[in-house]
Order: structure tokens, then C-alpha cells, then sequence
């Protein structure tokens, strides 16, 4: 059997995250200081120090996250001095998640990564001015009852898309606000009572990105991009990606694609992983590991604790 190194995304941040990290490893913090000289600004003050609605912008959220997977990563890879195909077979990550996973595998530098996810995180807050865009999570719903009910509610006018299938019974639509609102009042008709609006300042992962993607696909054009060292999942196919060329692509169409999170878990399970670990903030991914297959272990590292348990397993 086999392991995966999964990195989260948007929503896991939160302000002191890092700091015990940095504190006891130096290479933690070089990974936060090559971060900031790439940015030209001091996210890592943002990410210890705050305040939250600094941390909340788009265009600082997405590359502190990906420093904090980034930065947990090194941490493992020095102290338990280890290459990373030798520990895991595969590496996925959720929508910005993805970008950490391909910095980990070595397709981008850090510097690059960061300064994509900085103009991604720009290109979607700009793709639809705030307040005309929204997201919901529809709980105990399955993907096809969704999907129909953001079909019937842009089907009275506007966007609304299932944009992320995260797990069973966990699945999150995006689109014009009307229509989001909607397809709430449709779900609660059709006796999905459990709906919760998502406090998101942009429609991800639907149609209304297209803007988004459009930016994205000129700055992906001008940045390298390598063989990653093991297989990455990728959100919009659910199927393992080596390709540079292939990589770019997808990533383009990733900003307006539903994020196939369920399906990316199972596929790694197919290939005979058994154990999902999430590098980095928070716990939500491994929490989406149990619901979405039992039989898989799920386990997340993100402190010097986190670090020195994981270690002992390998």
C-alpha cells in the first residue's frame, strides 16, 4: 500500500499559522522569507500577526497557504531527511491546494508559486465585483441532486454550477448571487433543509472565473514549469498529471472547473493508497478523508508536534 501527501486551500488560514513552525525550525523560516522577497511584501508578518482581514484577501490567502504547506513540507523532508517519492506516491491538492502540491513535487519554484498565486488570488477577487457573486454548501445533498438544482436555478437566469464535490454528502455551488439564493430555495423545496452560505468574496470554480482564467493562462505562459518528482492528481480530471504542457492546461481550466475533491481521493485509493496526509493548515481535508472512504487513514501535520508524530511513522 501507499501513501499521499495532500495540501488544503482556501478557508484552512488562520492568523498565527506558521509561528510555532517557524520558531523551532530554521528552514520553516527560509520558506517564509524566499515568500516575502518574492512578493516584495511581508506576508509572514500577515500570516503570524494578522489582522484577519488581511489575511482574508484573496491575494494574500492563496500564497500564505501554500508557504505554510510549503514550509511544513521542508520541515519533514530535513528532519526526517528523505526525498519525496520515496515517502508518497502521489500528490493532490484542493483548488489553490494544487499549487502547493505541484511547488512540493518540484514543478515550480517557491518564488514562482508565489507569485501566481498573488495574481490568481488578484484575478479572482477582480473576475466579478463583490456582492454580485456567491457560494453555499449543500449538506446531506449528493452531486447529481446538485447538479439539478443548480440547472433549475440558472435555468430562471444567471450562473449557478456545483463547484466543488468535496465528499459525500458535501457539495458546494457557486454562481450569480440570485441564483445561488435560488437554489437554496429550491434545495429546501426539494427537502434538503441544510444550506449554508459560504462568507466567500468571489463565485470560485464556476463560469462567472472566466476572466480569471483568461489572466491566469497569460501569467502560466510565462512561468516554468517542470516534471513534477511523483504524479499530481489534478482537481479537473481526478486522474494523475505529469505533463508540463498538460499541468499548464489544466490549471487554466481548474479556475472555472468544479474542484472533483471526492474523486481525487478515490483515485489515489485506486492506485493503492491508504493513507491521505495533509500538509499544512488545518484539518479539513483530513477530515473529508473519512467521510468520503473509511478504510483510509487520514492524518494532517501542520506544528512541531504534528512533525515529530509523523515522522515516527515512516
Amino acid at each position: 500500500m501507499a501513501r499521499a501527501f495532500v495540501f488544503p486551500g482556501q478557508g484552512s488560514q488562520e492568523v498565527g499559522m506558521g509561528r510555532e513552525l517557524a520558531d523551532v525550525f530554521a528552514v520553516a523560516r527560509e520558506v517564509f522569507e524566499e515568500v516575502d522577497d518574492a512578493l516584495g511584501i511581508n506576508l509572514r508578518r500577515i500570516m503570524l500577526e494578522g489582522p484577519q482581514d488581511e489575511l482574508q484577501l484573496t491575494e494574500n490567502t492563496q500564497p500564505a497557504l501554500m508557504a505554510m504547506s510549503v514550509a511544513v513540507l521542508r520541515v519533514l523532508q530535513r528532519e526526517g531527511n528523505f526525498e519525496l517519492g520515496a515517502k508518497c506516491s502521489f500528490v493532490a491538492g484542493h483548488s489553490l491546494g494544487e499549487y502547493s502540491a505541484l511547488t512540493a513535487a518540484g514543478t515550480f519554484s517557491l518564488a514562482d508559486a508565489a507569485r501566481v498565486l498573488k495574481e490568481r488570488g488578484r484575478a479572482m477577487q477582480q473576475a466579478v465585483p463583490v456582492g454580485q457573486g456567491a457560494m453555499a454548501a449543500l449538506l446531506g445533498a449528493e452531486l447529481a441532486d446538485v447538479e439539478e438544482i443548480a440547472k433549475a436555478a440558472a435555468a430562471q437566469g444567471g450562473v449557478c454550477a456545483a463547484a466543488n464535490d468535496n465528499a459525500p454528502g458535501q457539495i458546494v455551488i457557486s454562481g450569480d448571487a440570485e441564483a445561488v439564493d435560488r437554489a437554496l430555495v429550491i434545495a429546501a423545496e426539494r427537502g434538503f433543509k441544510r444550506a449554508i452560505k459560504l462568507p466567500v468574496s468571489a463565485p470560485f470554480h464556476c463560469a462567472l472565473m472566466q476572466l480569471a482564467a483568461d489572466r491566469m493562462a497569460e501569467v502560466l505562459a510565462q512561468t516554468k514549469i517542470t516534471f513534477p518528482a511523483v504524479p499530481v492528481i489534478a482537481n479537473v480530471t481526478a486522474t494523475p498529471s505529469s505533463d508540463p504542457d498538460e499541468i499548464r492546461k489544466l490549471l487554466v481550466e481548474q479556475v472555472t472547473s468544479r474542484v472533483r475533491w471526492r474523486e481525487c481521493v478515490l483515485a489515489m485509493k485506486a492506485h493503492n493508497v491508504d493513507t491521505i496526509v495533509e500538509i499544512g493548515a488545518g484539518k479539513v481535508l483530513t477530515g473529508l478523508t473519512k467521510r468520503i472512504d473509511k478504510e483510509l487513514t487520514g492524518m494532517n501535520v501542520s506544528s512541531p508536534a504534528d512533525v515529530e508524530a509523523f515522522l515516527k511513522t515512516l
